[in-house]
């Protein structure tokens, strides 16, 4: 019998099984991944970024979380050995009507506590980044880059050492519901007994949810993949660390930028589609059951009608270099069609409400049986030892 057992050996679960062992480390604690190795999805498509705050709703969980993980995150590799480089970024302005919404950008910051962003102007743009055309932007100094994939291993190790439990090839197929505790049946048989489960489950987790509490799980993962470009090597003059653009406040992503990645290279991108399945990495990965779920969710429908024009604009450009390689222009003109290489790409679980909300924000779910973490989007990565000890103190006042 297990006092806890996480599923989903993603950076946000093992963060929450270090977190536990390391405040109390009587508690027997199981973690189940269904792949062959941690970090194998959304943080081992992840662009890397270590986040500052700077866009999240001041008080909001994104917020808190995304600040005080932040210098959990940095604590820990300096620790740990984990490189990591905090070369900033800059947020710029390349229209008019973009300038009003940089300066909300920059007030949220300030709200945040991020007091060392400064505002730039056209001139300073060009001395921190040379190519990078704009009529004003923001120098963020705390962004970094680091690799997650890493990150999510040393919290892997660390959480054995402390005497944790992770088992791999072990999928969470169904959850039975024994009063005083719960049965966790995995695919190839296992069953599992625990105290309480806590659901990490990623792109799965609405899911594992309704295993644990069907009737009352009221949101949907919808799939969003991330598509990138890698540049030339020749073209790396163009970009010096991190460029982004004023983001859509009213669409959850940041759309196209530039990131020097930590083990060398650059990536531009992501685009943002939605997937035909979960797990739908490449452009012609399909599941049909996956997509009518998704399709047959009334929340997804009234998105796709809201944001249909949005959606088509992201499909073209991903099936378009020349789309592409027009979004990034916005930022270095230089940029052209040949700089450009495929890269790889990521899958975003976004989730939705009934009624056609796309959570900005965090959502954990408490039932009887478990503590099920169903919205964990960027900056969950920057986020994860914060979030890992908002779910333990959930955990830790059951047990």
């Amino acid at each position: 019998m297990y006092d806890i057992t996480i599923i989903g050996g993603g950076i946000v679960g093992l963060a929450t099984a270090l977190r536990l062992k390391e405040q109390r480390s009587s508690l027997k604690i199981l973690l189940l991944e269904k792949e062959n190795e941690v970090a194998k999805h959304q943080t081992g498509h992840n662009s890397g970024v270590i986040h500052s705050g700077l866009y999240y709703k001041p008080g909001s969980l994104k917020a808190t979380n995304c600040i005080r993980g932040y210098q959990m995150l940095i604590d820990f590799c300096n620790r740990e050995g984990v490189h990591y480089d905090l070369c900033g970024k800059i947020v710029v302005a390349t229209s008019e009507d973009q300038r009003p919404l940089l300066r909300n950008l920059f007030e949220r910051g300030n709200q945040n506590g991020l007091t060392d962003n400064r505002m730039i102007s056209q001139g300073e743009i060009r001395e921190i980044e040379p190519h990078v055309v704009g009529l004003e932007g923001i120098w963020v100094p705390y962004t970094g880059i680091i690799d997650y994939k890493t990150v999510s291993e040393k919290y892997a190790e660390c959480f054995q050492k402390l005497g944790g439990e992770i088992r791999f090839g072990e999928k969470a197929i169904d959850i039975k519901d024994r009063n005083s505790y719960s049965e966790v049946v995995s695919a190839t048989g296992k069953v599992f007994e625990t105290k309480l489960i806590v659901n990490c489950a990623g792109l799965y987790s609405d899911k594992v949810a309704q295993l644990t509490q069907a009737e009352n799980i009221k949101v949907r993962v919808i799939p969003f993949r991330g598509e990138y470009y890698k540049i030339r090597p020749e073209r790396h003059h163009l970009v010096k660390n991190l460029i982004y653009p004023v983001p859509d406040p009213n669409f959850p992503f940041l759309g196209v930028h530039f990131t020097r990645m930590i083990e060398g290279g650059i990536e531009a991108g992501p685009n943002a589609v939605f997937a035909f399945r979960r797990e739908g990495y490449d452009k012609l990965d399909f599941n049909f059951p996956e997509l009518m779920e998704s399709l047959a969710w009334p929340g997804f429908r009234k998105v796709a009608m809201k944001y249909w024009k949005t959606g088509m604009g992201e499909y073209y450009r991903s099936f378009s270099k020349a789309a592409f390689t027009k979004a990034l222009q916005g930022l270095i003109p230089e940029i052209q069609s040949d700089d450009l290489v495929p890269g790889g790409a990521g899958v975003r679980a976004q989730a939705c409400d009934y009624d056609g909300g796309l959570l900005d924000d965090f959502s954990i779910i408490e039932n009887k049986n478990a503590i099920n973490v169903c919205n964990a989007p960027s900056p969950a990565a920057t986020s994860s030892l914060s979030i890992g000890q908002t779910v333990s103190e959930r955990v830790l006042a059951r047990i």
